[in-house]
């Protein structure tokens, strides 16, 4: 059972996610960065982003550690080693 409304928009972000390739993950990951707004949508919209990319097994720790989430630096997907790599 959703919790609250906002659970909603959580979801609507997940399932626009799972569809997605990793380089439109990243992109939308980028839009992101020094992006200083904030609105309650956008909380969900990045919580949801970055569950995605660990659903995927994709290493975020350059820019999650658990806690908090950064959109200082853009990002790179290093298939390699199957992480996100800050670029700048």
């Amino acid at each position: 059972m959703l919790n609250s409304i906002n659970d909603i928009y959580y979801i609507k972000f997940s399932l626009q996610f799972v569809d997605m390739q990793i380089d439109d993950l990243v992109d939308s990951f980028n839009r992101e960065v020094k992006n200083h707004g904030w609105v309650g949508i956008r909380a969900h919209h990045d919580r949801a982003l970055i569950d995605d990319f660990i659903r995927r097994g994709i290493d975020v720790s350059e820019v999650y550690d658990g806690k908090t989430l950064s959109f200082t630096h853009h990002v790179k997907f290093d298939l390699f080693n199957n992480k996100l790599v800050t670029i700048d």
